[in-house]
């Protein structure tokens, strides 16, 4: 049995790369109609909105002075 290659990454049918449905249907405009989308995939929105709050709280750092990030091999 022929195993199709799925470049869906948040296919609910997808497994390990190839598609688990015992049969599918391909439109040439459309794509595939078999294709149902997880529900647990996370938007790019998301990650960006984690990026941007990881992002502030390096900006709530009072450092005033690089040379404070860094160790000197004398005080050891």
């Amino acid at each position: 049995m022929p195993r199709i290659r799925c470049h869906y990454i948040d296919c609910i049918l997808l497994d390990e790369g190839y598609c688990g449905a015992a049969a599918i249907e391909l439109d040439p405009d459309v794509g595939c109609m078999t294709y149902k989308q997880s529900d647990n995939i996370k938007d790019d929105d998301d990650w960006d909105e984690e990026d941007n709050d990881e992002l502030d709280e390096w900006d709530d750092l009072d450092i005033d002075d690089d040379d404070e990030l860094w160790i000197d091999d004398d005080d050891y």
